[in-house]
């Protein structure tokens, strides 16, 4: 039997024929700073695959396997459908740009999200490849909000921070202060592009989206994020 698929993957392959019609393009909702391009995260990837996964059937499991090489690491990812047991997977080694903890939870995410998208067969919404092939650019991205550092920093769960990099005023502070305390939510203050304060929302958005929505918050689909103007609050 083949070592990376089961022996019969009909069904498996039904179901995921299903997930590659419905699957969303991935957005690209990060930014490198040292080449200063986007690229979609992992949140990002999953984001634009996991319902079609989960309504279709198929469980996602990736997880870290010992490897013979040094310094690397070792990936499968597997996707088995629940109600015929079929599966397939991958194996991926990759090099660890550091031998620590931190190499290793690095090199991890990389890893995760390009087999998973190349097992799935996803595309980014805005590919720079295509369009260097086609002639046609990108659609523009939207201006709100900025990317800050504040914005890539864990928070802990419900706690609320304001961007330090200058004095918030009066209005600022009294807006977060004024925002609704929600388990699992982080409020931050940013500059948009256009010079207007703004505030951020991250965390388990999904689950408080109602709420956010009732108090003045717009999802931005490019970022991935919830925002709000400080002097529209």
């Amino acid at each position: 039997m083949n070592q990376y698929q089961s022996e019969n993957i009909t069904d498996l392959a039904k179901a995921l024929l299903n997930v590659q019609r419905t699957m969303r393009p991935i957005a690209k909702d990060a930014e490198n700073p040292f080449t200063k391009s986007w690229y979609a995260s992992l949140n990002s990837v999953m984001d634009a695959c996991r319902d079609a996964l989960i309504e279709n059937g198929i469980w996602l499991c990736q997880h870290p396997v010992p490897v013979e090489q040094p310094n690397t690491l070792g990936l499968v990812t597997k996707l088995t459908h629940a109600e015929s047991g079929q599966w397939q997977s991958s194996l991926a080694v990759v090099p660890l740009p550091k031998a620590d903890p931190q190499g290793m939870g690095s090199a991890m995410t990389y890893c995760r999200r390009y087999v998973l998208t190349a097992m799935l067969g996803m595309v980014t919404e805005d590919d720079d490849g295509e369009g260097a092939r086609t002639g046609r650019k990108s659609a523009s991205r939207p201006k709100l909000p900025v990317n800050s550092p504040e914005m890539k920093k864990a928070h802990l769960p419900g706690t609320n921070t304001k961007n330090n990099s200058s004095a918030p005023s009066n209005r600022s502070s009294a807006v977060l202060e004024n925002l609704p305390p929600l388990e699992g939510i982080t409020y931050q203050q940013v500059t948009a592009q256009d010079g207007r304060p703004c505030i951020i929302a991250s965390g388990n958005t999904q689950a408080k989206k109602e709420i956010l929505t009732g108090v003045g918050f717009r999802w931005n689909p490019q970022r991935k994020l919830w925002w709000k103007y400080v002097d529209a609050a």
